[in-house]
């Protein structure tokens, strides 16, 4: 069997429990089973995502090779009740990468499917983006504050079980929608509690790619007046692109760059840079997803759960 990508663990919660579903169990040569976060209806996308990247990671000879792109695809949504299998295959070990190709499945449905590839760390021309000036993180107001104060269960949830502490550089749209309709936004986001300092990079890439799902449609919702209380708002991520630029510290404070691209047929387009906190560029991901407005009259609330 293949041994898994060991996670260090900690006590503290709420990260604890993600750390704890980032460590795969081995079922077979390259194939791994995973759990899930509890969830108010589906498996979260990010969770899969971060699960799939570990499971391919494991399988990689050559431990010094870093995933640097995965391309994603969210079949079904899964059931967070039940075990999901996650299968690797290793279409090509070359002189420079690695591509792996996974699927999760839960029973005979496959859930997620994903094409990854890594390369170790090799010098040669540079170039670089620069962050934008915005307001640091000191500045503004923590999203755990909101849920905590929110007179919902979905808020207190939230406010319990959400791993990354959220600040929007502009409003937030956990309560009501942004006036201005702009289609950018900007947040930080950083770890609830420290990891531990021998995890390996390629966990912190993980849970980078675990928390970015859960802001890449955002600027979306900016755009077309919506929040996440909008009643009838259904929002489902279809397919989700990542690209790694250099390491990432998932304990330091992360600039998220977020844009819509465009909103239209049941859909919406957006893409999102990561910045560290000197400025440069670590990550970049691209996503489209399936956004929704019910008739009102009809009865429909939001699928995610902020409504009465």
């Amino acid at each position: 069997m293949t041994s898994p990508i060991s996670v260090p663990l900690i006590d503290t919660e709420p990260v604890a429990s993600v750390l704890r579903i980032l460590n795969l169990s081995p079922l077979d040569e390259d194939v791994f089973t995973a759990q899930s976060l509890p969830q108010v209806r589906r498996v979260y996308g990010g969770q899969v995502v971060a699960q799939a990247l570990l499971a391919a990671a494991a399988t990689v000879p050559d431990q010094n090779r870093l995933p640097h792109s995965l391309h994603s695809y969210f079949l079904r949504g899964g059931n967070p009740d039940e075990v999901f299998e996650v299968s690797v295959e290793r279409l090509r070990d070359g002189r420079s990468f690695s591509n792996r190709r996974v699927v999760a499945r839960q029973g005979e449905r496959e859930i997620f499917s994903m094409i990854t590839s890594f390369q170790a760390t090799e010098d040669g021309l540079s170039f670089a983006s620069v962050a934008p000036e915005v307001a640091g993180p000191e500045e503004l107001s923590s999203a755990l504050e909101l849920f905590r104060t929110m007179d919902h269960p979905v808020g207190k949830f939230l406010g319990k079980t959400a791993a990354f502490d959220v600040r929007h550089v502009q409003s937030s749209l956990y309560t009501g929608a942004d006036p201005s309709r702009s289609g950018d936004q900007q947040l930080w986001m950083k770890i609830r509690s420290d990891v531990a300092s021998d995890t390996p990079q390629v966990v912190h890439r993980a849970l980078l790619a675990y928390v970015i799902d859960q802001v890449m449609l955002e600027p979306a919702l900016r755009s077309v007046g919506l929040s996440w209380l909008t009643p009838g708002l259904s929002l489902a991520s279809l397919d989700h692109a990542m690209w790694f630029h250099t390491n990432v510290n998932i304990n330091d404070w992360l600039l998220f760059c977020g844009h819509v691209d465009s909103v239209g047929g049941g859909r919406a387009k957006a893409r999102a840079e990561v910045y560290n906190p000197d400025g440069q560029p670590i990550a970049t991901a691209s996503q489209e997803g399936m956004i929704r407005v019910a008739n009102p009259d009809h009865g429909a609330n939001s699928r995610w759960g902020f409504n009465s």
